[in-house]
C-alpha cells in the first residue's frame, strides 16, 4: 500500500499532466482561432476587392454609356433637317418599325450593312459609310470589318445575319457586278430575301437599275438625283437610329 507521501505525488503529477493537457489545447484552441481569423481576413479582404472590382465595372459602365449617349446627342445635332417625300415616308417608316424590332431582339447587332460594289469602297461607299457613322449609326463595312487573310464570303455572310438592316448603294459600278454575278450580287441575294433593305440609287436612275436587277429596283428608296449623298444618309440615320434623333 502506497504511503501517504507516494499519494501525494502522484496526484501532484496528475495534476501537472492535466495543466499540461490543459495549455496543449488552449494553445491548439489559440492557434487555431488565429488561423480561422486570417482566413476570415483574407477571406473577407478578396470579397472586398471582388466586390471593389465590380462596382469599378459598373461605374465604368455607366461612364461608357453616358459616353455613348452623348456622343449621339451631339451627333443627333449635327444631323441637318431634311425633307420627306410621300414615299420615302412610306418607306422609310416599315424600315423604321423594322429597325426597331430587330434593335430590341438582337441589341448587340450593327444598325446597318452596306452592301456596295468592289469599285466604290474607297469612293461613295466610303463616304456613306463615313456619314452614317457620324450620324452615330454602326455600319458594317467590308473595308473595315473584313480583315486580311480571312474569307471575303464567309464574312460578308456573317456580317449580313449581324446587322439590322441592309442598305444597297446601287451605282454604275453596281450593276456591273451584278452582270459579272461578283460578290456584291450574292449580297443583294440574301437581303432581297428579306424585308430589311434600303436601295440608295446613286449616278443611275431607277430605270437603269430595272434593266439589271427589276427586284431592287421594284422596292422604294432613295436617291442621289433627288438629295445629297449627305441628306441620304441623315434619313437612314433617322430612321435606323431613332433614339439618337
Amino acid at each position: 500500500m502506497p504511503s501517504q507521501s507516494q499519494i501525494v505525488s502522484q496526484m501532484r503529477a496528475a495534476q501537472r499532466k492535466v495543466e499540461q493537457q490543459i495549455k496543449s489545447e488552449v494553445r491548439k484552441a489559440e492557434q487555431q482561432f488565429e488561423r480561422d481569423l486570417k482566413a476570415a481576413q483574407r477571406k473577407a479582404e478578396s470579397d472586398a476587392k471582388v466586390q471593389q472590382r465590380r462596382n469599378e465595372q459598373a461605374a465604368q459602365r455607366e461612364i461608357d454609356k453616358w459616353v455613348r449617349d452623348t456622343n449621339r446627342k451631339l451627333q443627333s445635332a449635327s444631323r441637318p433637317t431634311v425633307t420627306y417625300r410621300a414615299t420615302e415616308e412610306r418607306t422609310l417608316a416599315s424600315v423604321a418599325t423594322e429597325a426597331e424590332r430587330q434593335a430590341a431582339a438582337h441589341p448587340e447587332r450593327r444598325d446597318v450593312f452596306l452592301c456596295h460594289a468592289w469599285g466604290d469602297r474607297q469612293g461613295a461607299a466610303q463616304e456613306l459609310h463615313d456619314l452614317l457613322e457620324g450620324f452615330g449609326v454602326k455600319v458594317w463595312f467590308s473595308e473595315k470589318d473584313v480583315a486580311l487573310g480571312t474569307s471575303l464570303v464567309r464574312e460578308i455572310d456573317k456580317g449580313l445575319r449581324m446587322s439590322h438592316i441592309g442598305i444597297v448603294l446601287a451605282t454604275p459600278n453596281l450593276v456591273k457586278s451584278l452582270a459579272a454575278e461578283g460578290i456584291a450580287d450574292k449580297e443583294l441575294s440574301a437581303l432581297l430575301a428579306t424585308d430589311r433593305v434600303i436601295p440608295v440609287v446613286h449616278g443611275i436612275t431607277y430605270e437603269e437599275l430595272r434593266e439589271e436587277s427589276p427586284l431592287l429596283a421594284s422596292r422604294s428608296g432613295l436617291s442621289t438625283g433627288e438629295d445629297t449623298l449627305e441628306q441620304v444618309a441623315v434619313k437612314i440615320a433617322n430612321a435606323v437610329r431613332p433614339e439618337a434623333n
